[in-house]
């Protein structure tokens, strides 16, 4: 289908066919897998637009196309994973310069900040970013990059995107933005103002638990192009199946979402009233204090959430861990059967205890990505779990 002079309207059909004209070689309908090293060239620096597979790749070309597409932005980039993503980010700054950072993020990202980044003379000032006089008060003449998630990972906090896109052009410093929790499909960050939107490809946008893989997408050309140079010098980019995969995986991003989306709605609900369940951290509940800002910015409310117990214990959530049979216990999250984790010892464990506490990640703290299963059998198995 091609689709240059035709507006495509809806989501959906824009997923399908994104970055996903036929092949003008052969007229395959899926972009092909160029699996090379490196392009002929006609003369010294007369090619085809591709040279060095690091520099550029078809394949990956068409899904940086698509990734640019899906996020209503002008430039995307793919790299080997998320982490790689949000370092390229980090790379466009200088020793001294400050960076405004979630104090609820990521374990991953918080220790490629602290443990790499802090090393070479970058500071990293971690604010409630829900809390926007907070982020105000951080800002300084250094400060060259706020850096926020929402949802963020795993309390399911709500920045306000657009708020915090007047303070970074204040400061005229960039505002990034994690998305992987909501995707593009329910969220997007270029259309409130962000300059970067950050993904882990891992997640929502592959779908099926098969690959790593991160993305960048901007508006700016001269941005992009700093990106690019990092891209290219540093060399974490991703392979061509690894981007034949996430391509493939976009094409069904918005009929996954709207399960994702059902199923934690019925999860929450249930959650929200078993006896012996304490807590429920979902940005679709009215009780969620960010649930306002959250309906404003997001299409719908995702799939993931977290909870505690009454019995906020280790002990106590271990036995729920290991006890489900739906839900495998597991990292990462967005792909199409439920996990279920435990953030202190896994994902969140390269965080002090101290840290984590401080913004209620407490060691009883389950964390849920919802599949695509009938909800009726999430619950069950959550319900014979919590039993």
């Amino acid at each position: 289908m091609a689709t240059e002079n035709f507006r495509l309207k809806k989501q959906g059909t824009q997923y399908v066919h994104a970055g996903a004209e036929p092949d003008p070689s052969t007229g395959a309908i899926m972009t092909p897998i160029f699996q090379t090293s490196t392009f002929v060239q006609d003369a010294p620096g007369v090619n085809k637009g591709f040279e060095y597979a690091r520099s550029q790749n078809p394949t990956r070309t068409k899904l940086e196309e698509a990734l640019a597409i899906i996020e209503n932005g002008n430039y995307g980039l793919a790299f080997s994973s998320g982490v790689a993503a949000t370092d390229a980010v980090i790379k466009l700054l200088n020793p001294g310069d400050e960076v405004i950072a979630a104090a609820d993020m990521y374990g991953g990202t918080y220790r490629l900040f602290t443990k790499v980044f802090e090393r070479f003379g970058i500071k990293f000032i971690y604010v409630d970013t829900t809390n926007t006089a907070a982020v105000e008060n951080a800002i300084t003449g250094k400060t060259k990059l706020i850096w926020v998630e929402t949802p963020t990972n795993p309390m399911m906090n709500i920045t306000d995107i657009a708020a915090m896109a007047g303070i970074a052009k204040k400061a005229k410093a960039w505002l990034c933005v994690d998305n992987t929790f909501a995707s593009p499909y329910l969220q997007n960050p270029l259309n409130l103002g962000a300059d970067i939107v950050m993904h882990s490809s891992t997640k929502y946008l592959s779908g099926h638990s098969d690959v790593i893989q991160g993305a960048l997408v901007m508006n700016n050309k001269e941005l992009r192009d700093q990106l690019y140079f990092i891209q290219k010098s540093c060399g974490a980019v991703p392979g061509p199946f690894d981007c034949f995969l996430v391509l493939r995986g976009i094409k069904t991003l918005h009929v996954r979402m709207r399960q994702h989306c059902e199923n934690g709605r019925q999860v929450a609900a249930f959650l929200h009233a078993h006896p012996k369940v304490d807590k429920v951290f979902w940005c679709g509940l009215e009780s969620n204090p960010g649930y306002e800002i959250a309906k404003k910015q997001m299409k719908d409310f995702g799939g993931m959430m977290s909870f505690t117990l009454k019995d906020d214990s280790q002990e106590a959530a271990l036995k729920v861990l290991t006890s489900t049979r739906v839900f495998s216990l597991a990292e990462s999250l967005g792909g199409v059967e439920s996990l279920i984790n435990h953030p202190a010892t896994m994902t969140h464990a390269s965080i002090p205890r101290e840290e984590r506490l401080k913004t209620g990640l407490t060691d009883g703290l389950i964390r849920l990505s919802l599949g695509i299963e009938d909800p009726e059998d999430l619950i069950a198995d959550l319900n014979q779990a919590l039993a």
